[in-house]
């Protein structure tokens, strides 16, 4: 399939996976690295509180936090999440 093609079928909303190869497809900037954070017992009852409200895990509302926190000091480049 051509890149044309390919674009075109991508825009008019059709399911483009099956030309994709993803077996070695790699996330760009998204390396991890495992860090260990100290926090009071009221701070992680609080964050446990609102994560189970927004329906997410203590660690995703963690990242989700960091990184707005990161990019609202506009300090740094972020990869997209």
């Amino acid at each position: 399939m051509k890149a044309k093609e390919f674009d075109a079928a991508f825009d008019s909303g059709e399911d483009v996976l099956a030309h994709l190869d993803l077996d070695g497809a790699v996330r760009r900037n998204q390396q991890v690295r495992r860090v260990n954070v100290d926090f009071p017992l009221w701070m992680v009852q609080e964050l446990d509180r609102r994560a189970r409200r927004l329906g997410l895990t203590r660690q995703s509302l963690l990242k989700v936090y960091i990184a707005a926190s990161l990019k609202d000091q506009g300090e740094t480049t972020l990869p997209p999440l």
